[in-house]
C-alpha cells in the first residue's frame, strides 16, 4: 500500500464523516478484505486536534507491529489506537486501496473509490441539496423535420446535409442532488445551429411576404450555402445516475462504471442570425447577410442525456418551429451529438 495517500486520505474520510454530525460518533475506515480502523469521536472539538496528527508515521509503527506481532503499546501514542499531536503533514502518493467510512448513526455513506488508478468521490447521501458546478461543451449535427418527414425527401431548395450541419453548445451547469441517485441539472449557455444546405447555391430571402430560399443562377463555383442562428438557453434535466456519483465522469477521465439518463426542458432566446453564401469567382468571394429571417426569437423543447462510463450523448428537439407561422417553412429543428 502506499502509505502517504493512504494516510491523507484516511484523515480526510475520517474528519469530513465527523464535521457531518453533531455529536459523538464512532467511525469505521475499511482498509482491505478484513482489515479495518475504528475512530471514536466523543468532541468536535478534538478535530482541531486531529488535522495535525502524523498519520503516515502511526500507520507505518502500526505495520511494523503488526508483522512482528507484537500488540503492546506504539511509540508516541497514548494508547494502542491513539496518536499523539504531531505538526508534520503526510505528503501525497497513489493509493491503491479502498477507504470507506461508516457513521453508525446514519444509514448513508461516505467512501473514496479507487477506479482505474483514478480518485472518485462518492458525497455523503445526506448532503441533499449540495451543488457542483462544471462546464459542458455539446458537439454534435442539426437537423430539422417538415411534418414528421426530412425536407430532402421533397427535393426542397431548404434541406440540409447532416455533415457540416454542425451544433455546438457552451453551458455552465449545476449539478444538485434531491436523493441517493436523483439529481438535478440545470444551467445556462450559447449554442448554434448551422444548417448547411445541400444545393451550394441556395439564397435565403427575406421579403415582407416571408422567408424564400431561391437558387442562384450566377456562373460560379459555389462552395457552400448555410443558415446559422445563436441562442442563449437555459436548462432544467433531472437526472438518475445509478453510480450515485456526485460529479459525473468526464469523457477524458477514462474511468467510470455507470449508466445515466435524463430527460427535461430546455428554452432558449436567439440573439443572432446569418446566413451565409460562399463561391469561387476568380478569388473566393462570401455573401453574408446578417438577418432575422423571421425566425423565432423562442425556441424550447426536450433534451435527452444518456450517459455510461465517461461517455454522455444528448439528443434536443425543439417543440415549437424555427421560423415565425406564416413567415416560413413549418421546421421543427433537433440536434444531437456528444457532451464534452
Amino acid at each position: 500500500m502506499n502509505a502517504k495517500l493512504g494516510t491523507t486520505a484516511l484523515l480526510a474520510v475520517i474528519l469530513s464523516s465527523a464535521y457531518a454530525q453533531q455529536k459523538g460518533d464512532t467511525i469505521i475506515v475499511e482498509l482491505a478484505k478484513t482489515s479495518k480502523v475504528t475512530l471514536t469521536i466523543g468532541d468536535r472539538n478534538d478535530l482541531e486536534t486531529l488535522k495535525h496528527y502524523n498519520y503516515q508515521e502511526l500507520f507505518q509503527d502500526i505495520l511494523t507491529k503488526l508483522e512482528a506481532n507484537d500488540t503492546t503499546k506504539l511509540p508516541g501514542t497514548d494508547s494502542t489506537s491513539t496518536p499523539v499531536a504531531s505538526n508534520s503533514t503526510p505528503d501525497t502518493e497513489d493509493w491503491n486501496t479502498h477507504a470507506r467510512a461508516k457513521n453508525e448513526n446514519d444509514s448513508d455513506d461516505d467512501y473514496y473509490d479507487n477506479d482505474h488508478n483514478n480518485w472518485n468521490v462518492h458525497v455523503p447521501h445526506n448532503n441533499w441539496g449540495r451543488t457542483w458546478q462544471s462546464f459542458n461543451f455539446d458537439f454534435g449535427t442539426n437537423n430539422y423535420l417538415s411534418s414528421g418527414k426530412f425536407p430532402n425527401s421533397e427535393n426542397a431548395l431548404y434541406a440540409v446535409r447532416p455533415w457540416g450541419s454542425w451544433y455546438i453548445g457552451l453551458a455552465s451547469i449545476q449539478r444538485t442532488r434531491l436523493a441517493k441517485k436523483f439529481f438535478l441539472e440545470w444551467g445556462i449557455g450559447v449554442n448554434w445551429y448551422n444548417f448547411k444546405f445541400e444545393q451550394d447555391n441556395i439564397l435565403i430571402q427575406k421579403t415582407s411576404d416571408g422567408t424564400f430560399f431561391i437558387e442562384d443562377t450566377r456562373e460560379v463555383d459555389y462552395v457552400k450555402s448555410k443558415l446559422t442562428a445563436s441562442y442563449l438557453t437555459a436548462s432544467v434535466i433531472p437526472v438518475v445516475d445509478f453510480s450515485d456519483n456526485s460529479r459525473k465522469p468526464r469523457l477524458w477521465d477514462g474511468y467510470g462504471n455507470s449508466f445515466r439518463v435524463g430527460l427535461g426542458p430546455y428554452v432558449g432566446y436567439r440573439i443572432e442570425s446569418h446566413s451565409k453564401l460562399v463561391y469561387k469567382d476568380d478569388d473566393k468571394e462570401k455573401q453574408k447577410e446578417h438577418n432575422s429571417f423571421y425566425l423565432n426569437n423562442i425556441r424550447y423543447g426536450l433534451r435527452l442525456q444518456l450517459g455510461y462510463r465517461s461517455t454522455d450523448l444528448f439528443f434536443n428537439y425543439d417543440l415549437n418551429e424555427l421560423f415565425v407561422s406564416g413567415k416560413g417553412p413549418k421546421l421543427n429543428a433537433f440536434s444531437f451529438g456528444v457532451i464534452f
